[in-house]
């Protein structure tokens, strides 16, 4: 299929869900940063409602990118802005590998204001939920509202992320995506056949030299500091050294406590009952976040693909009319 695109999945996504009537509008949108690096993120906008501008916002977690979102922006039916973080996506990678949310934040900032113009619902999962929560804590003239998805600040760094780490602390280049969906049922991870092989064509990309690769820095990262810790001699083991424990480690840190605090929008917290926020989490947040709500749904870490319909339905309850 010589027209097949990124966005060419949506047909089946929306017959999925049952949802039988007008595709949205979707389209790719690129910023370029003052350093020169890009920003990429998919503007989505109803049938009925061509042209609006976004009322929510929506970044992934580590390893993702912006079409995690795709399913529940479908069943949201509005006007929505889905992110790839730096280092993800279509977005550059970063020289420093600075994967933390007030690093990160300041590249969503610069997206938000030039893809909207009213303050978003923002919404965050896992490391997209901390950033969410520095975006809102140093803009809050972006953010009428905060959700943070399935993360807290002080989780342990090697719980419930560690089987992540070992999927992709393997090698960074591949014969075929067909390997990389094969690699990705063994680790039991992507779901069905068919949405595994939707994960990986749209997160992985296909060099020159046509070897397939993720598109997200985080696997070259932990490959490097997989590699290290083996003591393998690779050029970039050296320089990675534990870069992905050591960030990781910093975006769970105090900071992100700080961040929350200052947030003056009202904030969700919504829990996957299996996910990585455990009961114990939830009531730290509840005690340091005491005007936040928490909800839980019976769902594992990456909620917007359990569960897409519901979670779609909430947050468009949560979007405030005028």
């Amino acid at each position: 299929m010589t027209d097949f695109d990124e966005f060419s999945f949506l047909p089946a996504q929306a017959a999925d869900i049952g949802h039988d009537g007008e595709l949205p509008h979707r389209e790719r949108v690129d910023l370029t940063l003052p350093d020169g690096r890009r920003l990429s993120a998919i503007r989505t906008t109803p049938a009925d409602a061509p042209g609006a501008s976004p009322v929510v916002t929506l970044l992934h977690g580590a390893g993702l990118n912006a079409h995690t979102w795709d399913t529940t922006i479908l069943a949201m039916g509005l006007p929505a802005l889905a992110i790839d973080l730096p280092g993800h996506g279509d977005s550059s990678w970063r020289d420093d590998a600075a994967y933390v949310a007030r690093v990160l934040a300041a590249d969503v900032a610069a997206g938000m204001d030039a893809w909207t113009d009213t303050p978003q619902l923002l919404v965050g999962q896992s490391l997209g939920g901390l950033t969410a929560a520095a975006v809102a804590a140093s803009r809050p003239d972006l953010v009428s509202e905060l959700v943070v998805i399935d993360i807290t600040p002080g989780l342990d760094p090697d719980a419930g992320a560690s089987q992540i780490r070992q999927f992709f602390a393997g090698p960074t280049d591949w014969a075929s995506r067909d390997e990389l969906v094969e690699r990705a049922l063994a680790f039991g991870l992507g779901g069905s056949r068919t949405a595994a092989e939707r994960g990986v064509f749209l997160n992985s990309r296909v060099r020159a030299d046509g070897r397939v690769e993720w598109k997200h820095h985080f696997a070259h990262l932990a490959a490097a500091a997989a590699a290290a810790a083996s003591g393998e001699s690779k050029t970039d083991a050296a320089a990675a050294g534990s870069a992905p424990h050591d960030a990781v480690s910093a975006v769970l840190g105090e900071a992100g406590w700080d961040d929350l605090a200052a947030v003056s929008a009202p904030v969700t917290l919504l829990r996957g009952d299996h996910g990585y926020v455990t009961e114990e989490d939830a009531a730290v947040f509840a005690a340091r976040v005491p005007a936040a709500s928490i909800e839980t749904v019976a769902s594992g870490h990456n909620v917007q693909e359990e569960l897409p319909v519901e979670l779609g339905r909430r947050l468009r309850s949560l979007v405030r009319k005028d």
